[in-house]
């Protein structure tokens, strides 16, 4: 990758968060229009299950020593696609971001090396604003795969929360509980096995990823028909600084969809969001889920905003 005079690449440290915080916000502020990463994000990337930042990641500096570009890859299972991220200064380093893509990807061939693969698939986001990126990409040869939307809604005008549907019940996860958590667990691998980018991920795996998500325990719920476990849902502190509550996750079983439960468990967490005083609520949606919940969705007041859309590509291993 050639550089302008003065400028370098190196491997970031943690002392580095501030710097690389402030190259993530100048490129959130171009992609989505506001800051969407803080300071203890940057840390869970840096510190992520792994990830490896003395070979997983780059940080570009100017001859001041201002950080203008970072690159880094993700993997939170260490199973199925890596994540490459490059985010750049918009007005400084535009033209920084596909070569830096271009050392990630040589990484991920690196990676499926290690592991044994013959290859390994690529995944990046790109949003409505990054028109150049999303050009760089399929130059790089990544193809556009799906959509997902953010829906939203403002939790000003929340109605009191209706009775659930007769025989079901909504509670609050009991997270001191290990037979609580793993039936969560279930509940959630169990509901996602039916959707194109189902990954297993076992019990242990799945619990040493909760803290990057943030553990505010009495806004994860579970949901029973007649006494039987049905649904299940997990909130995220994503969207605090934006003072929203964020469902990370809606896990319905197969055989409880489309009988108001999750609509349920969604009107529960409102409830819960709106009593903290959150104005909104808010989740992402896969457009390419089979489950079609963008019906549901909007049945609770939920409104389609911006949308990102998903290219990947196969990179194969090196020496392959």
């Amino acid at each position: 990758m050639t550089l302008p005079a003065g400028w370098t690449a190196r491997r970031p440290t943690l002392d580095d968060v501030p710097a690389i915080l402030a190259v993530v916000h100048a490129a959130d502020t171009f992609a989505v229009g506001y800051p969407d990463f803080d300071a203890e994000d940057v840390r869970d990337a840096l510190t992520a299950p792994f990830v490896d930042p003395a070979r997983d990641s780059w940080l570009v500096t100017d001859p001041d020593g201002t950080a203008v570009a970072w690159a880094i890859l993700s993997n939170p299972t260490g199973v199925g696609r890596e994540w490459v991220d490059v985010s750049v200064d918009p007005d400084r380093a535009a033209d920084l971001r596909a070569p830096l893509l271009a050392r990630l990807l040589d990484r991920v061939a690196e990676r499926a090396a290690e592991r044994g693969l013959a290859a390994l698939t690529a995944r990046t986001g790109v949003s409505a604003s990054e028109t150049r990126w999303a050009g760089e990409l399929v130059e790089a040869g990544f193809t556009r795969i799906k959509r997902y939307i953010r829906m939203t809604r403002s939790l000003a005008d929340l109605p009191a929360e209706p009775a659930p549907p007769a025989g079901v019940t909504v509670r609050p996860l009991r997270a001191d509980d290990e037979a609580d958590l793993r039936l969560f667990h279930r509940i959630f691998d169990t509901a996602f096995r039916d959707t194109p980018d189902y990954e297993p991920v076992d019990f242990d795996q799945w619990r040493e990823q909760l803290p990057s998500y943030g553990k505010v325990w009495d806004e994860w719920f579970l949901a029973e028909v007649d006494g039987e476990p049905a649904a299940a849902l997990q909130s995220s502190d994503q969207a605090l600084d934006q003072g929203m509550g964020w469902v990370r996750t809606l896990s319905v079983l197969p055989a409880y969809r489309r009988r108001g439960v999750g609509a349920a468990l969604l009107r529960r967490a409102f409830a819960v969001y709106a009593a903290k005083g959150r104005a909104g609520a808010g989740l992402g949606v896969d457009l390419a889920n089979p489950t079609a919940p963008v019906t549901l969705y909007r049945s609770v007041g939920l409104a389609e905003g911006r949308w990102t859309d998903m290219y990947e590509r196969s990179v194969p291993a090196a020496g392959v």
